[in-house]
């Protein structure tokens, strides 16, 4: 399998490209990222948290498409690889969501997996 961090490893929704961008513009954040890190926590273990940053740490893998700079950790990528982030604005609200295919269970809450 060939290693492309042009995305590749995780795919990003038009409208999840949009929001970073908007999020980013929206408060004179030209150029920030969206950070995407997996953290211990949730009732399955982990969670997805979503931050605005400055710039990648030394190690980061960082995506850019349309625009938008995405963010992750080593650690993070592994377990979110194959996976699709999206933005949703839906009636149960809004945010991002990640469509995780590594993931073998998953709880109500729909935020955190293990």
């Amino acid at each position: 399998s060939s290693e492309n961090a042009q995305g590749e490893k995780i795919i990003i929704t038009e409208a999840a490209l949009k929001k970073v961008i908007d999020m980013t513009s929206k408060k004179g954040k030209n150029g920030y990222g969206l950070r995407l890190d997996v953290v211990p926590g949730g009732c399955s273990g982990h969670q997805y948290d979503f931050k605005i940053e400055k710039e990648p740490k030394s190690d980061d893998v960082v995506i850019e498409q349309n625009g938008a700079k995405i963010y992750l950790s080593p650690m993070s990528i592994k377990m979110v690889e194959g996976s699709k982030l999206d933005y949703l604005d839906s009636l149960q609200g809004a945010g991002f969501k990640i469509s995780n295919p590594n993931v073998h269970k998953t709880c109500g809450c729909g935020s955190s997996f293990n």
